[in-house]
Order: structure tokens, then sequence, then C-alpha cells
């Protein structure tokens, strides 16, 4: 089957790479690793590549100080990234576009690797660099090739591992919404424990959840699952949906809450009833709710009372 040279698939491949989680996984499971990890990414990478000529990919590492371009990254030229053949001194019959994604990635990985003292992976600004990428392609292509009717597909891949940070709810809420907007895609392939964030952002955009099973079975998953495009995934038995935890997080402590209180002029919601405010003519006016309070110690009445 010739493939429609009006379209245009780009796959933004979002992978977390923790150091800290890496380094606990290895003590783990020494058969799982990071570098498994990103070989088994590489060849859903590489399948999507060789799919089609006019197929792009886009690799961003999530690291806890910093979103990193992967692939393509500044060594790469910009005539590259509109799918240009490319040389190589590889003389092995391999396509040479793999083989320069290959040595990229791995070359990118060593300096990132280095770095990170923090716990938490900014997998929120990840996402967010992910959907300019997204943009950045559109405006690419179309410069470029110089047509403007190009119909242009475009999946946002995350694989997690580390535990999601409820301080990032609401940049990945707004996340979520742009690319929601714009009609991209966001499936989650996550690693350890389940992400309620992630959930959500595959529920709202129509994309994939899936919690691997087997780590070591990743590559199996990737090529299985998330792979085909929408309109193959309807032709395909695919794991079954799992039940969306949608659960935000409160303003005062950034914790995951069930029941919230929400502030009716800025819509900010709160743990506790007492820590709501609405501003009326200029003058803070603090909103208690006496039948919620009433039912709690007398002690934690006064503190509430107090702010």
């Amino acid at each position: 089957m010739v493939p429609d040279q009006d379209e245009v698939s780009l796959l933004v491949i979002v992978v977390d790479v923790n150091p800290i989680w890496w380094g606990q996984q290895a003590q783990r499971e020494p058969e799982f690793n990071l570098s498994k990890c990103l070989d088994a990414v590489m060849v859903m990478a590489n399948s999507h590549l060789v799919m089609t000529r006019t197929n792009k990919l886009a690799i961003i590492a999530s690291h806890c100080q910093e979103s990193h371009f992967l692939y393509p990254n500044k060594h790469w030229k910009a005539g590259d990234v509109a799918g240009d053949e490319v040389s190589s001194g590889s003389g092995d019959g391999k396509y040479e576009l793999l083989s320069v994604a290959n040595d990229l990635v791995a070359e990118e990985i060593r300096n990132l690797m280095v770095k990170g003292h923090q716990t938490d992976t900014l997998l929120a600004g990840s996402l967010a660099k992910a959907l300019c990428s997204v943009y950045f392609c559109i405006i690419f292509v179309q410069m470029s090739v110089g047509i403007f009717g190009l119909i242009i597909y475009y999946i946002l891949q995350v694989v997690k591992a580390a535990e999601d940070c409820a301080l990032q709810y609401m940049n990945f809420m707004n996340v979520i919404f742009a690319a929601q907007k714009q009609n991209i895609l966001i499936d989650a392939c996550v690693l350890d424990s389940d992400s309620g964030l992630l959930q959500q952002a595959c529920d709202i955009t129509g994309g994939l959840y899936l919690k691997i099973p087997q780590k070591t079975a990743l590559a199996q998953y990737l090529l299985w699952v998330f792979l085909p495009d929408a309109d193959q995934r309807s032709q395909l038995v695919l794991p079954p949906s799992v039940h969306v935890d949608y659960r935000a997080a409160c303003f005062c402590h950034r914790n995951l809450i069930e029941i919230g209180y929400v502030c009716s002029v800025c819509l900010s919601s709160k743990f506790y009833p007492a820590s709501i405010f609405f501003y009326a003519r200029g003058t803070a006016v603090k909103v208690i709710q006496y039948i919620f309070i009433s039912t709690l110690p007398k002690q934690q009445i006064h503190m509430l009372l107090k702010y």
C-alpha cells in the first residue's frame, strides 16, 4: 500500500528517567534497568520511522531537574528533521536514520543521568515541551514542504516510572486540556504504581492507559498496544480500560482529595472549609461551614477559627 504523501504522523515519546527511581529499580530487578527500557523505546521509535517515509519522531527525557530533548537535539541539523537521508559511517546495511537516532539518544542520556538531586520527575514540563514540538513540526513541515493542506497525526507517548507529584497538578491539567483542544492523543505506559494524573490525561484526550504486568516485556506492549494509530486501534483487541481516578489536588496542601470545598470566586479547591476565602468589595471574608467543623474536636475548631 502506497502511503498518502499528504499525511504526516508525528510520535513524541516522553521517557521518565528519574535517576533515583531507576537506581532503586536496578537493585530490585537487575534484569530490567534504564538501558533495557531505552532499548524497548528505541524499538518502538525505529518501527514508527520505518513504517512510512513521512513519519516524524521526537524523544524527550523527563528528568528531575529538566526536560531534555534526546532526539532531535541541538547537534541535529534542521534539514534532518524533515526526514532527509543522512550519512553515517555504518556499513552494515542498516537504515542510516535509525543508526543516527540510536547514537544520539545514547549520547544524550549518558550526559543527562549524571545530574539530579531532587526526587520528583518534571513530567508536566516534559509534556508541555512535547506540545511545543508538535506545533514546531506542523509549522516546519508546512514551510519546508510548501503544502498547507497536510493531514498531520500526532500522539504523545509517556513511559512513566516514578510516583506522581501533586505539586504539578495544575500545570499537568493545563497541558491535558491544551492537548484535548488540539486533538492530540496522550498514551501512558506505566511501569510501577498507577498514575491518577495520567489516567485523567488518557481519558480526556482519548488515549490509552496501561500498567504493564511484566516490565521485561515492555517492547512487546509498546509495539502491540501503543504503536498503532487511532484508526488501527479500533480493529485490534486491546487491554480493557481501567477505572479513572479523578481526584483533584487541594490548593492549600497539594494533596489528592476525594471531597473538596471550592471557592465560588476563584474556584480553588481547599481541604478544610475554614481555609476558603473570597473577596467582596476589597474585604476578605472567611467562609466557615459549621456543619462540617462541628464534628471536629474543640482544639481543632479553635485552630481553624484562629486563621
